[in-house]
């Protein structure tokens, strides 16, 4: 019957059609609905892209088309077409023989997407064993044939690995050879680049770009990030609290909104802004600063880590040397193992750097230890990219605020107090929030909890570690705004540590780009940016999301 059915996928018929659909989550309290009357089609070989923030229902929708809705989700209005196939009331068993074959998914988060106790090869001959592809010469060769058709090195090398050999990009392409293993119609892409390097990401993205115009395959893109989709949309769907604000040919829909939100979301994206800080701005702040002593001084800084007896040991930075002035912000950028993080260890003290020196506010943090390092540590704080993981569960805000001035001894319990609400204040959560646990607040509120906390001990420095980079663009929009008037008022000096170098360009005068640990270019961030001059900083500029799409617009 299924056989049956699957046959009657009609090759000329749009290959995602979707009518009405709404769909409900149950839980204890009754039914939330969560997508109201989506309708949308989707043709041969083009690429329609979801965006939205979280919480829009553009998973939600994704997971409908696959039939991968949690438990607890039930489609309660509407129908979906797939090759002509209503499958809206599809079982588990129907689905299972469509998956795969038809459609292909390729999920977010590739660490976690990949079962860890099997070999590549074998992941990938699953699903063509469920799909009774060929025996198991001919399964293998194909096998080795989708390696090299993503691109990943010595394929017969790889089958016989396990995940944690291979590097999250790598991983990523494997994900997709699985999802194109069987030459489906449909590749659902849930954020499939969001955890990933720009240049990375751009591959990944180019290799589906190559797949969709090879086999007229059409990909269903899922992405919060609109230079994204600016650059490889068709057509554009905008979400927002599960309903279609906007949608149309991606030209239309990103370069003339007709939507107050869609407008909302392109003024946020800091890829597709029109605001460019000039280089005479730039340095205009720069010689108001020069009469100050820079706050922090990396003088050819070297980390070297040991890899054991028989192993040299990985220079993981290599001479690195920058500054950063009182109420300015110095970007370190870079792909993943740049030296970024290691850099910014070293300048919180956390960790001791092989040689070279780190001055933070006079303070030399390569000798200091003990009872000195953490009175120099209370001028020099520290924000994270995850704020959940950052924040204690079992405290509430105002305990996550006061504890730092009780380690420090600041002030009577009343004067802590004032300074927690004044905290929440700066930081614009009302003094309600005081109360709430992590779990209760949403992300961009628990990274403004976050910022309050290394906020409240008045420090000079600000260690910013991909800070926003894990929040929807215009929750990413708001904290970057927060910082820039916290720098003004307090004279804060940022370091910020970033992949993002539309998120660079927009508040860093000046940036160091890394590269394997070595600082290969470094400058005023719009100089840079206008004339890179090393091959590596030209290939992070041309890796930016939202270029292509600004070229064509010109």
């Amino acid at each position: 019957m299924i056989q049956k059915q699957l046959a009657g996928w009609n090759a000329s018929a749009p290959v995602v059609e979707v009518d009405g659909l709404s769909i409900a989550y149950s839980g204890r309290t009754g039914d939330t609905a969560v997508l109201h009357d989506v309708s949308f089609s989707l043709g041969r070989g083009d690429t329609l892209t979801l965006v939205g923030e979280s919480g829009s229902g553009k998973t939600t929708t994704a997971q409908a088309l696959i039939g991968l809705l949690a438990a607890n989700g039930r489609i309660t209005h509407g129908s979906i077409r797939l090759g002509g196939l209503d499958v809206t009331e599809w079982s588990s068993k129907q689905w299972l023989r469509l998956r795969g074959s038809h459609i292909g998914l390729v999920p977010q988060d590739p660490h976690n997407s990949l079962n860890p106790v099997r070999r590549i090869g074998d992941s990938l001959a699953e699903v063509m064993n469920l799909h009774r592809f060929g025996n198991a010469p001919a399964t293998r060769r194909r096998v080795i044939e989708l390696l090299e058709r993503v691109q990943i090195s010595e394929p017969e090398l790889r089958v016989k690995q396990y995940p944690h050999e291979l590097s999250g990009g790598m991983k990523q392409r494997v994900l997709i050879a699985s999802a194109i293993a069987m030459r489906p119609a449909l590749i659902i892409a849930d954020e499939p680049t969001s955890a990933l390097d720009v240049t990375v990401q751009k591959t990944i993205l180019d290799l589906l770009d190559e797949l969709r115009a090879e086999s007229g395959t059409s990909v269903l893109l899922v992405t919060h990030d609109l230079a994204v989709a600016a650059d490889r949309a068709t057509h554009v769907i905008v979400l927002k609290d599960g309903r279609v604000q906007e949608q149309g040919p991606s030209a239309a829909v990103l370069w003339h909104p007709q939507a107050q939100y869609t407008r909302a979301l392109l003024a946020d994206a800091p890829a597709l802004s029109a605001a460019v800080r000039t280089s005479d701005d730039v340095r205009a702040q720069l010689a108001l600063s020069q009469h100050a002593e820079p706050v922090v001084v990396v003088n050819d800084l070297v980390q070297v880590f040991s890899r054991g007896r028989t192993l040299p040991g990985l220079r993981a930075v290599d001479s690195v040397s920058f500054e950063v002035r009182r109420g300015m912000t110095h970007a370190l950028v870079g792909e993943s193992g740049s030296g970024k993080s290691t850099i910014a260890r070293a300048v919180m003290g956390f960790q001791k750097p092989t040689s070279g020196g780190i001055l933070v506010d006079g303070v030399d943090m390569t000798s200091v230890s003990g009872q000195q390092l953490r009175q120099a540590r209370r001028r020099l704080q520290m924000v994270y990219q995850n704020p959940f993981g950052s924040l204690d569960p079992r405290q509430s805000v105002q305990q996550i605020l006061v504890e730092p001035m009780s380690n420090y001894r600041i002030g009577s319990a009343r004067e802590r107090q004032q300074r927690m609400l004044a905290a929440l204040d700066r930081v614009s959560l009302p003094a309600t929030m005081a109360a709430k646990r992590p779990h209760e607040m949403s992300g961009g509120q628990r990274q403004r909890v976050a910022i309050a906390r290394a906020l409240v001990l008045e420090p000079t420095v600000l260690v910013l570690d991909e800070a926003v980079s894990a929040l929807d663009v215009t929750v990413q929009a708001s904290i970057l705004e927060l910082l820039s008037e916290v720098q003004r008022e307090l004279g804060t000096a940022y370091l910020f540590i970033s992949h993002d170098l539309a998120v660079v360009r927009q508040v860093a005068q000046t940036m160091t780009v890394l590269s394997h640990g070595v600082a290969v270019e470094s400058g005023i961030t719009e100089d840079v940016f206008a004339s890179p001059q090393h091959p590596y900083t030209v290939t992070l500029l041309d890796a930016i999301p939202g270029r292509r799409a600004q070229s064509r617009a010109l």
